[in-house]
């Protein structure tokens, strides 16, 4: 039995991850690793995430990214590790969320006693993170924790994402839905990504898109105007609920007082870092 509010860990984690994910749609991770030579996105982006992992191929980061298109990524892997080594990919991610995290929090949040009690609650939860089955968790978790508190932070929220992430890759498959059709039901929910943002960054094209609507349709998931029919919301609906259940060692092991606390914290740097710009405002919608 759970010791927290419903949701609760859910909450957390939606607080904490933005927190993480900022950092690849931030100038800043583009500027330092243009610095290394690496000047695509997409490029930037599967060797920043994917470095933990070490100088992997195409078909590890398919697999563990999950909806990315193979074709795209095999456009940029193994070849990005002949340009950077992962190391070196992962000093210029951290030197890319030191500079984000600055510039969209301001010093005084950097440097408050909020902060480190942040990093000290995120460490803490992920302390109860499991490694069997959960890869790039695992890799992330081999990875030191950086000694300022904003840092250690950044660092903890992302070994609770990619916790979280593993376990949803597995409520994903358990669930029937390929990657496309994973994109196109949670955009449907009205909480995932833009369509326009799917197609121009994981390698999709539309009609890869609209062959998913339909495969959807087929099952009864979707109506005829795309909108998630009463089947369609009580899988999204188990999907999430299936993540909580995988996810939840980590908000257990913190208490509901800590997960409360954390979740506080959290979310306020996010509405500072969301009114500074950190996050694209067209990113999220069904259009």
């Amino acid at each position: 039995m759970s010791t927290l509010p419903p949701r609760a860990g859910r909450r957390c984690h939606n607080s904490v991850n933005p927190l993480h994910s900022c950092v690849y749609f931030s100038p800043d991770l583009g500027a330092e690793f243009g610095e290394l030579g690496i000047d695509d996105a997409s490029a930037a982006y599967f060797a920043a995430r994917g470095a933990a992992l070490g100088a992997v191929g195409a078909g590890a980061v398919t697999a563990t990214f999950y909806n990315f298109n193979h074709e795209l990524v095999a456009r940029h892997l193994p070849a990005v590790w002949s340009v950077a080594s992962p190391q070196a990919a992962l000093d210029a991610r951290l030197r890319a969320a030191d500079t984000t995290l600055r510039r969209v929090l301001g010093e005084d949040v950097i440097a408050s006693p909020g902060m480190a009690e942040a990093a000290g609650l995120a460490l803490r939860a992920a302390e109860a993170c499991t490694r069997h089955a959960r890869p790039l968790y695992a890799a992330h978790a081999d990875l030191p924790v950086p000694d300022e508190p904003h840092l250690a932070f950044w660092h903890g929220a992302t070994l609770l994402r990619e916790h979280r992430g593993d376990a949803h890759l597995a409520a994903l498959l358990a669930a029937g839905l390929d990657p496309v059709e994973a994109l196109v039901s949670h955009t449907a929910t009205g909480k995932g990504m833009a369509p326009r943002w799917i197609l121009a960054t994981r390698g999709w094209r539309r009609t890869d898109w609209d062959a998913a609507v339909e495969r959807l349709r087929g099952r009864g998931l979707l109506d005829g105007a795309g909108e998630l029919t009463d089947a369609g919301t009580a899988l999204r609906a188990g999907l999430e609920e299936a993540t909580d259940r995988m996810d939840s060692a980590p908000y257990e092991h913190l208490g509901a007082a800590g997960v409360e606390r954390l979740t506080e914290l959290a979310r306020g740097y996010l509405f500072t870092a969301a009114a500074a710009g950190a996050f694209p405002d067209d990113l999220v919608g069904k259009g």
